[in-house]
This record gives C-alpha cells, sequence and structure tokens, in this order.
C-alpha cells in the first residue's frame, strides 16, 4: 500500500517522503500509536518507496520490487512479530544472520519489528547492538503502543514518529468506501481507537446484534415498564450479547448523544440512521436534560458491571432511568 493510499497521518506521511526526495532517511524509526492507526501500513509503505523501481516518495504498487513487498518475499524487507508473548532473542540473532548475507541490491534493507515494547531484556539488547553496528545499509522500523517502554538506548538511537488516532469521520470515509454497512460503520468508528479495530468490530456478529438491541429496547422503552423488562431478560440472556453488555451501554450513551442532535434537527451528524422519523419523535419527547441524565447512567451501568453487578439487575435499572424513573 503506498503512502497516498493511507488514511491520515499527513504529518509522519510528509516527513518520511521529504526524507525519500533528499535521501536523508533514518536508520532506524519508531513508529509509536494506538493500534489501528496505521504504522504497520505506513512501515509497508516506506518499504516499498525505498525498493520501487519508479523511484521517488511513494511507491508505484505495481512493479516486480512493490509486487515482491506485497506478497512477503522480498529479501531484502523482512519481518519480526512476537512468539507468544515477547520478541525473544533467537529472532533477533536470525534476523542479524539473515542481513549478513550478501544481497545483489543496491537499496538499504529493510526491517519491521512488531510490538517492539515486548522485546526480551537480552533482545532488546542484542537489536541494540545490530542499531549502533549494522552489518549493511539498513532502515529499522520498530512499532509499539507505548515508546516509553523501549530501552533509553534504542529510543536514543531511532528517530520517533508518533500516529495520532484517526478522526471518526476520516475512518468512516475510509470503511464506507471499502463497501462495509453504514449502520454499523458509524457507531464502530466512535468506539473503536483504530481503523483496523473498527474494521475487526464491525465484521462480528455479536456487534451487529447489540446495536439492533439497542433500538428495540430504545423502542420497547415508549411501550412501558413490562415490554421494557421483558426485551431485557430477552437480551440479557442470550448467549454473546449478555458477553457484550459494556458495548450495548457504549451504544447507548452514542443513542442519547444521537436524541439531543435530533432535538437540534441537526441529522447529518446521528449514528443510528435507521428509522430517523421515529426517533426524532422519541428525542422530542424528553427535555434535553433527560438524556444527559441517561447518557450518565450508562456510564454508571458499565461501571457496575466492572464490580460484577448482576447484568440483568444492572440492564434493568438503566431502562427504569431511560423510562423516566429515578
Amino acid at each position: 500500500m503506498p503512502f497516498r493510499d493511507i488514511p491520515g497521518q499527513d504529518r509522519v506521511k510528509m516527513q518520511l517522503q521529504a526524507a525519500l526526495r533528499s535521501d536523508a532517511l533514518s536508520h532506524a524509526y519508531v513508529f509509536e500509536g494506538p493500534r489501528g492507526t496505521g504504522r504497520r501500513a505506513t512501515a509497508h509503505a516506506l518499504a516499498q518507496a525505498i525498493h520501487c523501481l519508479e523511484g521517488g516518495d511513494d511507491a508505484c504498487g505495481k512493479c516486480a520490487e512493490c509486487r515482491k513487498i506485497d506478497n512477503g518475499n522480498h529479501p531484502d524487507v523482512l519481518s519480526v512479530d512476537p512468539d507468544g508473548a515477547t520478541v525473544k532473542i533467537d529472532q533477533v540473532r536470525e534476523l542479524q544472520k539473515q542481513f549478513a548475507y550478501r544481497t545483489a541490491g543496491t537499496k538499504p534493507r529493510v526491517y519491521v519489528i512488531e510490538s517492539a515494547d515486548r522485546l526480551t531484556p537480552q533482545a532488546a539488547n542484542a537489536l541494540l547492538k545490530f542499531l549502533e553496528e549494522p552489518t549493511s545499509a539498513t532502515v529499522a522500523i520498530l512499532i509499539t503502543e507505548n515508546g516509553q517502554a523501549l530501552l533509553p538506548t534504542i529510543r536514543s538511537r531511532t528517530q520517533r514518529m508518533v500516529f495520532l488516532p484517526l478522526s471518526p469521520e476520516t475512518m468512516e470515509a475510509e470503511l464506507l468506501r471499502e463497501g462495509h454497512p453504514p449502520a454499523l460503520v458509524k457507531p464502530a468508528v466512535r468506539l473503536a481507537p483504530g481503523l483496523s479495530t473498527a474494521r475487526e468490530l464491525i465484521q462480528l456478529n455479536w456487534f451487529a446484534e447489540i446495536r439492533n438491541a439497542v433500538l428495540q429496547l430504545a423502542k420497547e422503552s415508549t411501550r412501558g415498564f413490562t415490554a421494557s423488562m421483558l426485551a431485557a431478560q430477552s437480551v440479557a440472556g442470550k448467549g454473546e450479547m449478555s458477553e457484550h453488555l459494556d458495548t450495548l451501554f457504549d451504544l447507548f450513551a452514542l443513542w442519547c448523544k444521537d436524541m439531543i442532535v435530533l432535538q437540534r434537527q441537526q441529522t447529518a451528524t446521528v449514528v443510528f440512521i435507521d428509522q430517523l422519523e421515529f426517533h426524532a419523535k422519541q428525542a422530542m419527547s424528553k427535555p434535553a436534560h433527560h438524556w444527559v441524565a441517561v447518557m450518565d447512567e450508562a456510564l454508571k451501568a458499565k461501571r457496575k458491571l466492572r464490580g460484577h453487578a448482576n447484568p440483568q439487575l444492572v440492564l434493568e435499572r438503566f431502562l427504569f432511568a431511560l423510562q423516566g424513573g429515578t
């Protein structure tokens, strides 16, 4: 994936492309940021740009070198992933061994270490030696969520590139472009910390079920206490859904925000886009401070679940508040 196809992270891409144009790449980078912010895709794009036969500051994505990197079989681009819980010293030694072989290429070799903060102490020290005394021209890319967990001596020998969380709007545009259903994309990008996490979330069956349950419970709340309690029993006792009630309350908080937005007739920012006319009427049935209070109850319900309270009782208490109870 070339730089141009990676959503967001404009500052990181600009810095890397400027370094490519001026032939001033660092010998080692730390790509630091939350999961799903495009760290690995950017590492991939940098490796392609370095080796692309077209040259320039971005890869063509089509030449033989780009295709080899896409397929994971380029001899001068290697990746290391944790072996179980950690990146072990044997993996770093194997990397050093591979890079000790001669290469016919003239471009720097690239290696990417995923979850570099999980290097064992022995592996970290071996990597430090490799950073200080590479056997050939190399570009190291260390991917991590927490750069402070790396050895200070490693941090001092690398250039830090900070990946910021993508905005919900950026993630939404990308996921819609990929063809995912808007009804799932809109809530997912507001709950997930990154694009890959949002993509995974919308592909889980229970997420769609939980979202539908929120709409069902919201509708049943207009029909009286008995209907709400019956619906609560169905949701709290339903297999996989019952294991993700924390997400249900997250979604209810988003739904309450929709109620406030609909009161202001700002439909463009609505997350739950189903049955807008019905929801607009529901929004106007209570004052804005009611929806703010219900949003607060959703957050309290999550805390109660973390405290191991009875899930059905927590849900019933929340629905009571949703109907206007105290």
